[in-house]
């Protein structure tokens, strides 16, 4: 059976097609042209071709796969994507699922749905952190700019906590008196608002008291911080005596708990002539420094709920101060390096009331006893 042309179709195709089979080989396929005497010229030209045993089929272009969720993950990993709570949502085999879900099929509800899937019962604040945030970074990064709508609740309580000069002064001395190091650290995180986490990490060579600053190299933010100094920290780390050496059992002689142990590292040492390759603090993030600072906070007579009382509160009190002594407003706290969202920053502004709250001075009030009698008078 020769091949046969079939006419353009409108609304399909403005070409002809060309279709049949011929000599046992199945030919359909479309002509490329709307004229019929070239679209005739190609029928018989095939035909030939199949007669001489030299015709192929024109290679078929398989369309490109729609990239899924678990694509844009792994780009976004191999890219250098912070690679935090990542596992748990691909490894989610719910109905819910995002992970083989094609990116353009991504909608709000989608994400809703594979956030509590994966988190049936965790808070809108660890929602946001967990599942929220590097959902957002992935589909980000693979180009897409949708606005994720964050779970209700997700920013937390605005309420803050600080402490004012003397009780942080209190807990400043009572800190010193347990330990000078561990003193220095409560200094430190009181001065310049850092995360626990920074100054842990720190290292010798990271100081730079010559220009009162101390570099952070890795933040919670990912980006690297300089940390000023203000003098009454360079004053405390130049003063810093050296670490002492644990005491060791000797004869007869009965050690109280805790006192012995493994020697510090560079005791007797000048605090600042250490090797620069070592850690600036000793201490580790643990329950034992938690209980130093929970001693120091109890011998100043200072007493906050526990969520709000942990070193945290040195990072709050930094804030408000910046925000009361040193007269900053957001921009000026997301200037410091702190914080890198204005709206992390925002909630010290609740910490002062705003200057059209102090209008309410302007307000009539009852006169006095005296005031009324002068009046009465004139």
């Amino acid at each position: 059976m020769p091949l046969k042309l079939k006419p353009p179709r409108k609304g399909k195709t403005p070409n002809y097609s060309i279709r049949g089979t011929y000599l046992g080989v199945h030919v359909d396929r479309t002509a490329g042209t709307a004229d019929k005497a070239v679209a005739e010229r190609l029928r018989k030209a095939i035909q030939k071709s199949i007669e001489r045993g030299e015709y192929q089929k024109p290679a078929t272009v398989e369309p490109p796969r729609e990239p899924t969720f678990a694509d844009a993950a792994l780009a976004y990993l191999k890219a250098g994507g912070a690679p935090n709570y990542i596992e748990r949502i691909i490894k989610d085999q719910s109905a819910h699922s995002l992970r083989d879900k094609k990116l353009a099929e991504i909608d709000q509800i989608a994400i809703d749905n594979a956030a509590r899937a994966v988190y049936p019962d965790a808070p809108s604040t660890t929602l946001n952190r967990q599942f929220y945030t590097p959902v957002s970074a992935i589909l980000k990064h693979a180009g897409i700019e949708r606005k994720i709508k964050r779970p209700k609740g997700w920013r937390g309580s605005k309420a803050t906590s600080w402490l004012d000069p003397e009780p942080a002064f209190a807990v400043i001395r009572e800190a010193f008196a347990i330990e000078p190091e561990f003193g220095l650290l409560c200094l430190t995180l009181l001065y310049t608002g850092m995360r626990l986490s920074d100054p842990l990490r720190a290292r010798v060579r990271d100081l730079r008291l010559g220009m009162a600053l101390l570099y952070v190299p890795d933040t919670k933010n990912g980006d690297p911080r300089p940390v000023h100094l203000p003098p009454i920290l360079v004053e405390a780390f130049k003063a810093q005596p050296p670490r002492q050496a644990r005491p060791r059992k000797a004869n007869g002689i009965r050690l109280i708990d805790g006192q012995a142990g493994r020697s510090r590292t560079s005791a007797g040492v000048p605090w600042l002539d250490r090797p620069a390759d070592e850690k600036l603090f000793r201490f580790c993030k643990g329950g034992r420094l938690y209980d130093l600072l929970d001693q120091a906070m109890t011998r100043a007579g200072v007493s906050f709920p526990k969520r709000q009382g942990a070193f945290h509160l040195f990072c709050h009190t930094y804030g408000t101060w910046m925000t009361h002594y040193g007269e900053l407003d957001t921009y000026g706290l997301t200037r410091t390096g702190r914080w890198k969202d204005p709206d992390s920053a925002d909630r010290y502004r609740h910490t002062i009331a705003s200057p059209e709250a102090r209008r309410a001075d302007l307000l009539p009030v009852p006169m006095s006893k005296q005031e009324r009698k002068a009046a009465n008078a004139d």
